[in-house]
């Protein structure tokens, strides 16, 4: 585990320098704060908001990468729903044609930036109550510590299952260098207890700058609930309840809504605000990082984009595209993918691309105007939670007024016609299916796959068993891929971290 194992100083290190010196997170604008020892460290409240900063810098992980990919496509090539142009990328053809092992890279930069931003996140909570500062201003970052805390250990639990838990700083001699692999359950309360105490912070419901807000402390705390009822842990009725409530109170706080168009979902002008409830924070200084998920979206060989870095990492399979309903206006051109465009050397001629790319996270102005994007990624939409909303509330009773309204917003949207009259399965493989074609792309569906353990079939529209499930390009699901495999790195470094099943 020697990506955990770090000294209370290399820690601070880290954490500070890694603030001091990004230009991604637009709101990460420090002075160089790298002069400190221990004993003259987290005294004042702009080493407080220093240290929570740092943990933020673990969120930009998520959609980047080097050409091959990014933690975030490791998450779609196992739904079978992805494709990819970049076929020197093994670790992406590994995952899509699951035959994963413990040497990928997506894996090992997932475990290793949560871990780090759990260090960062325990080394805030433990030593900002000390600080000498504004009370509510320290709460509420340690609210924020807190909820991403949360995230990462909830990201985490899911992907790789059992993890070790670690909540508090530790040094070279500190017994929890080696952490056994906790089991889920208590990670998950662990997540529940983060969450909990985010919520009695202070936090604003939103905020324009992109930081931790009530409205994704409560977002996430639903997802977690829904998580919970379903497998592994299978807790049942009492979670969808408490699912249903926390996504409601989201709802009734007046605070979110739908965008009326797409374009608003991948647009600069709306980034923190109406739907999107939580974002990786990029900013267009620094172009180097910050293209970097762009780079992945576009064709490899058309010449669309002012942008040189172009890999066609991953687009949409033909046939999850064609899964949509007739009429569905997330599947046109231009709105959730991209099938044409126009050449760079002629705006005026458009081209076939010749496969469904993903025009929700395409920066327009980036590719066509200045060719540099500061466009921020989604993690948390007001989309996810109306459907969270839906599927918990008819679980815990059937399909009630409220939960038609939740997920015929979408459906509206969508120009589709509302949903009535269904029986409590009928509206439940209806929100499943609608999940998979809001969400899609955004690190979701693979998380409803393994806590259902049902999946899409894309040919017929029915739901299959998770096991024995057969991708439309051949390969099948088997009980290993409920989990990633743990890093050969971290299991060779702590011999009480046991290998996943099957790896």
């Amino acid at each position: 585990m020697q990506h955990i194992i770090k000294t209370v100083r290399e820690l601070l290190l880290g954490a500070m320098v890694v603030a001091a010196g990004s230009g991604c997170s637009k709101f990460l604008d420090e002075t160089d704060p790298s002069n400190f020892t221990m004993d003259n460290y987290f005294t004042k409240p702009a080493q407080a908001q220093s240290a929570v900063n740092a943990i933020y810098q673990s969120l930009i992980s998520i959609p980047t990468g080097d050409y091959g990919g990014a933690p975030w496509m490791m998450l779609e090539f196992p739904t079978g729903l992805a494709n990819t142009e970049y076929g020197q990328s093994v670790d992406n053809l590994n995952i899509r044609n699951l035959v994963n092992t413990a040497e990928n890279n997506h894996g090992i930069q997932k475990w290793t930036s949560s871990y780090r931003g759990i260090g960062n996140a325990n080394l805030a909570i433990e030593k900002i109550p000390g600080i000498n500062m504004d009370e509510a201003t320290k709460n509420k970052l340690l609210g924020e510590a807190h909820f991403l805390r949360a995230y990462f250990y909830f990201d985490l639990v899911r992907i790789f299952g059992k993890i070790p838990l670690i909540t508090g700083t530790v040094t070279s001699t500190s017994p929890e260098i080696y952490s056994p692999a906790a089991a889920e359950e208590d990670v998950y309360k662990q997540i529940v207890a983060d969450l909990t105490a985010a919520e009695q912070s202070g936090l604003p419901w939103t905020d324009a700058g992109g930081r931790a807000t009530m409205g994704a402390v409560k977002s996430l705390l639903a997802s977690v609930y829904l998580t919970m009822a379903g497998y592994p842990l299978q807790k049942g009725s009492e979670y969808f309840q408490l699912a249903a409530a926390k996504a409601n109170e989201v709802i009734t706080s007046g605070k979110f809504d739908l965008f009326t168009s797409y374009d608003d979902l991948h647009s600069l002008d709306k980034e923190n605000t109406g739907e999107h409830i939580f974002m990786v924070q990029f900013a267009a200084s620094n172009w180097t990082t910050s293209m970097d998920f762009q780079k992945f979206i576009l064709p490899y060989t058309k010449n669309i984009s002012l942008l040189n870095n172009r890999t066609g990492a991953i687009y949409a399979s033909d046939e999850f595209v064609a899964s949509f309903e007739t009429g569905d206006k997330r599947a046109k051109d231009r709105q959730f993918f991209y099938n044409t465009y126009t050449l760079t050397t002629d705006r005026n001629t458009t081209i076939a691309l010749g496969g469904n790319y993903l025009y929700k996270f395409f920066d327009v102005q980036a590719n066509t105007v200045t060719g540099t994007s500061g466009l921020n990624f989604p993690l948390i939409r007001y989309a996810e939670v109306l459907l969270i909303y839906a599927e918990a509330a008819n679980e815990a009773g059937g399909p009630t007024a409220a939960a038609y309204e939740a997920v015929n917003k979408i459906r509206r949207r969508a120009e589709l016609t509302e949903l009535s009259g269904l029986t409590q399965g009928a509206f439940r493989e209806a929100v499943w299916r609608e999940r998979y074609h809001e969400l899609c792309y955004e690190n979701k569906v693979w998380f409803d796959m393994v806590r259902l353990r049902k999946v899409l079939n894309i040919t017929n529209g029915t739901f299959d068993a998770f096991e024995g499930h057969k991708f439309t390009y051949g390969p099948v699901l088997s009980k290993r891929e409920l989990l990633f495999p743990i890093p050969t790195v971290e299991i060779n470094n702590n011999s009480n971290i046991d290998q996943n099943p099957g790896y």
